[in-house]
């Protein structure tokens, strides 16, 4: 008799022009799709622009994420996946754990440049990674945040938010180091 395959699914969470096809989560998509997850892809639209360091437009645009999302997740039967794995990067992050926290999810997280609102919803099985020159966050404040909610942190010198440091060959090997441990996370189940 033939093992049923465990249905699962990988969702993706963006940033604001950090979309599907960038580094961190095509690879991260691809990844997954190779070890049996189905992907879906949030999409948002109509987001406020020019927020960097403007704190009133920063909370409207993960507002409008978070509708986008939800909006979006509304049509996916998420009950019938034994397996869910967000993977956020940016805004993406505080969207993937809110949406985690307040469904009730369970699910597995990849973190890709949190900004600190993300871990307001740190819940469950999480890793990850930022660039110690990611003008997006504080790093000393994410570090002491992953710390006290005990969330692996990798932490790339020189790297910005989309975890480049403007040397291609020193970028290439920081996405492969990023690619690694996504694959060992993506691939222990239960984990």
């Amino acid at each position: 008799m033939e093992k049923e395959s465990v249905k699962k699914i990988a969702i993706i969470f963006p940033g604001m022009g950090y979309h599907k096809d960038k580094p961190l989560l095509y690879y991260s998509g691809r990844i997954a799709r190779a070890f049996g997850f189905e992907l879906f892809d949030i999409e948002y639209h109509d987001m406020p622009q020019k927020i960097q360091g403007d704190k009133k437009r920063i909370l409207e645009a993960g507002m409008r994420a978070y509708t986008c999302a939800t909006e979006q997740l509304s049509e996916v039967d998420l009950s019938c996946y034994e397996e869910i794995l967000l993977i956020g990067k940016s805004i993406g992050t505080v969207v993937a754990a809110k949406y985690n926290l307040e469904h009730r999810l369970g699910a597995r997280q990849l973190w890709y440049t949190p900004v600190e609102a993300t871990f307001d919803y740190a819940d469950g099985n999480i890793e990850a990674f930022i660039g110690d020159n990611d003008p997006w966050s504080d790093i000393s404040k994410v570090k002491e945040l992953a710390n006290t909610c005990r969330i692996p942190l990798s932490v790339y010198h020189g790297c910005n938010h989309s975890l480049e440091s403007g040397d291609t060959i020193s970028d290439l090997n920081t996405i492969l180091d990023v690619m690694e441990k996504t694959k060992k996370f993506i691939c222990t189940e239960g984990k």
